[in-house]
């Protein structure tokens, strides 16, 4: 076969960074960045050009695997671990129901189109459970509650759709304003911009103006302007910036009722939170807040983005909706450099935008939670609930779960709870790259492919990027071993339980049907009927444009469609009656109110925040060699004054302690944090009993002991999980921690 360089793109993160993949004989030897991609232009982060570790990783799971009865696995043939995985499922369903059935899908699945969309069928099949009350339908949770899913129902609310998603024209703003993101480490999230770093220093050289605002220093806020925050006192600023904007008459009232009902109430709703007012809350001097509205208002294209530190503190929801209140009352929604939205070009679009608002918000309102009865996003529960759902006896009870892509065990409050909760399970099964912290307790793992070994297109980041651009790829290798891309799998099992269900029945009558006319039903036709119809596309011939085959075989490196977003699309994008945004929510009303009610438990005088790392890519990339070069290992930052009272040094070993659990890790002792906050990277934690050795040396804290999985302190509009602002202790740790395989730290 020799040596080719194929290209394709990178779908670790959102950026999608266009890559050339070197295969010799058949087996995915290195990967570089893409020179003649359009928009990452040669720049590849090093966790994608490392990726080639993990394609080819000796700990990779390349086979099915049994659990033995003694404990460990053993490799088993497809056939007879999908007959009695089929087997074993069907029973449950015949004697429980599908609310005895849960899927749990990871950050990961969500950069496969395939995987997406046979889930999404899967879930159909088994009915969603809007009628019944709770533990009638199908439990999926996903990784959003931990990370996205306020920003839609945000979205639901104001524009009533949770997919109209707003993303800051980076490429023509002179003034963004980045509150609880780092776009240099993270390179960007719910915003696809590749080589964001860059386009954000254009702003600068413009003659613009980048500050980040945010309880540490972070890798971003270290190149532009840094504005340091209380944690989680992002809604208390917003409102404050509304106040301003509002009593000042900065706003072009005209403009806003143009655009939006409810300006008055979101007048009324802001009064209160005067910059003095807020400061106790935020640390922030009025002067600084009044002097950001008037840039926010005057400034002629400006735009206010948050992500991960705004989306989950106690008020997740709120923030998100407040920053797009920022945005429009300041006149900088829907124009050039602003707040923009991205559309597919779909023939009917707004009539598809207008009834899939509609059944999602549905979904949201009948659909509820059996523990804490919390409301549907996007047809998920919140995973903060996962072990409650296992061990809760009663209809609904979930006592089949299949994982892919993910790692709950690390990702989700109280993880303990949820470890001991999976040993309940009466089948459980894993879809994944390894044999993770939770996968360990599967009955079996089925081996997946890597994203270089499956077609794609980046279905849901479509309508994030300020540049419209389509891009696909064939695969670049076939499966290594046994693997198997998610979608085959989930087709297998459902055709092997067609019988069980109405839903799957009827799926498997239609393809049928197709079959006679030797069409097969498969998420890539599906797509490609995406691509075909939308802006770009060739409408099945009827003129020059695009196909997925097209664009894997006539544009390799991708096709631009356009130099940048169209403005003038809000009243397309609203689907509620009159095409007016709707500020006014008896929700956020509620929310607010709640800010005046938070509370703080004695003996914990810190907060903890999140943050990410430039190595790292939640839990599931500490195997490569390459990534963790250099003896990394799980460090806390905290401020040099805070370490002086607690008589800690840089490199200590120090106790984090929540109401909820407490952890020990290493210690960086710096100046570029608030002080009062101790910041701890996630994703970290990985034990011997998992199947990664170099992620097992690795070891470090789980951090999510710290946090609570109770219903009472999950956020209750997105079943958002409190992962930032935690009220924490900190102090010396008596002993040092042992990383397995490696020396005490100094």
């Amino acid at each position: 076969m020799g040596v080719e360089h194929k290209p394709t793109f990178c779908r670790i993160c959102e950026p999608l960074c266009g890559m050339i993949a070197t295969v010799e004989d058949g087996r995915l030897t290195a990967l570089r960045p893409d020179k003649d991609h359009p928009l990452s232009a040669g720049f590849a982060c090093q966790k994608g050009i490392a990726f080639t570790e993990v394609v080819n990783d000796h700990d990779r799971v390349t086979t099915p695997l049994r659990r033995r009865t003694g404990g460990g696995f053993e490799p088993v043939g497809w056939d007879e671990a999908m007959t009695d995985i089929a087997a074993r499922l069907g029973a449950i369903h015949r004697a429980h129901g599908a609310g005895a059935i849960g899927w749990y899908f990871g950050n990961p699945g969500a950069f496969s189109y395939s995987y997406t969309l046979s889930l999404t069928t899967l879930m159909a099949g088994f009915g969603l459970g809007l009628i019944g009350g709770p533990g009638r339908g199908l439990h999926v949770f996903t990784a959003g509650s931990q990370d996205v899913n306020n920003r839609f129902v945000a979205s639901q609310l104001l524009y009533g759709s949770p997919l109209a998603l707003p993303v800051p024209d980076v490429l023509r703003t002179d003034l963004l304003v980045v509150i609880g993101a780092n776009p240099v480490i993270s390179h960007g999230s719910v915003l696809t911009v590749p080589r964001i770093r860059d386009r954000m220093h254009d702003i600068v050289k413009r003659g613009g103006r980048v500050l980040v605002i945010d309880p540490r220093k972070t890798e971003t806020a270290a190149q532009f302007e840094w504005l340091g925050i209380v944690p989680d006192g992002d809604a208390y600023l917003l409102l404050s910036l509304l106040h301003v904007m509002f009593a000042q008459n900065l706003v072009d009232r005209h403009r806003l009722a143009s655009q939006a009902d409810g300006g008055a109430w979101l007048e009324r709703l802001a009064r209160p939170f005067s910059p003095e007012a807020t400061e106790s809350h935020t640390g922030i001097e009025p002067e600084t807040v009044r002097s950001l509205a008037h840039d926010l208002a005057r400034t002629e294209r400006a735009a206010v983005y948050g992500r991960v530190g705004t989306s989950t503190g106690e008020n997740g929801t709120l923030t998100t909706y407040l920053l797009d209140a920022v945005n429009v009352v300041a006149g900088n929604l829907d124009v050039p450099g602003g707040s923009m939205f991205g559309r597919w070009g779909l023939p009917g679009e707004r009539w598809l935008n207008k009834a899939g608002g509609a059944m999602l918000r549905a979904v949201y309102s009948r659909k509820r939670s059996r523990i804490g009865g919390f409301p549907s996003v996007l047809g998920s529960e919140p995973a903060a609930v996962m072990a409650k759902e296992i061990i809760t006896p009663g209809r609904g009870q979930v006592r089949a779960l299949f994982v892919g892509a993910g790692n709950p065990v690390l990702s989700v409050p109280n993880g303990d709870e949820l470890e001991t909760a999976l040993e309940s399970l009466d089948l459980m099964v894993g879809i994944d790259l390894y044999v993770n912290e939770t996968l360990a307790h599967c009955d079996y793992v089925l081996p997946a492919t890597s994203m270089y070994e499956r077609d794609d297109f980046p279905l849901p980041f479509q309508t994030l990027q300020p540049t419209p651009f389509r891009q696909a790829t064939e695969a670049v290798i076939a499966p290594v071993g046994q693997a198997r891309a998610e979608w085959e799998i989930i087709d297998d099992l459902a055709a092997r339980m067609w019988r069980s269900t109405p839903g799957l029945a009827a799926l498997a009558g239609m393809r049928k049907v197709l079959s006679l006319f030797g069409v097969r039903l498969t998420p890539r036709v599906l797509v490609d009927a995406v691509i075909r119809l939308a802006d770009g596309g060739d409408r099945f011939g009827l003129r020059r444009g695009l196909s997925f085959s097209k664009l894997t075989g006539r544009h390799p490196h991708g096709s631009v469609l356009a130099d940048n977003l169209r403005d003038g699309v809000l009243r397309d994008t609203v689907v509620y009656r009159g095409r007016r945004i709707r500020l006014r929510h008896d929700e956020i009303a509620t929310e607010v109110d709640k800010l005046s009610r938070r509370s703080v438990p004695d003996g914990y005088p810190m907060r903890m925040i999140g943050m990410r790392e430039a190595r790292s890519e939640n839990s599931w990339l500490h195997n490569s060699p390459l990534l963790m070069r250099g003896e990394r290992m799980h460090q806390a930052r905290i401020h040099v004054d805070d370490a002086a009272a607690a008589h800690i040094v840089d490199g200590d070993t120090v106790r984090i302690a929540s109401p909820h659990g407490e952890i020990e890790l290493a210690v960086v002792v710096t100046k570029d944090i608030v002080p009062g906050v101790v910041a701890v990277p996630h994703g970290w934690g990985h034990k011997g009993t998992a199947g990664w050795r170099v992620a097992n040396d690795a070891g470090g804290a789980n951090v999510n002991r710290l946090m609570s999985s109770d219903p009472s302190d999950i956020e209750s509009l997105a079943g958002m999980a409190r992962l930032t602002g935690v009220p924490v202790r900190i102090e010396r740790a008596e002993t040092e921690v042992v990383h397995a395989g490696r020396n005490p730290l100094p």
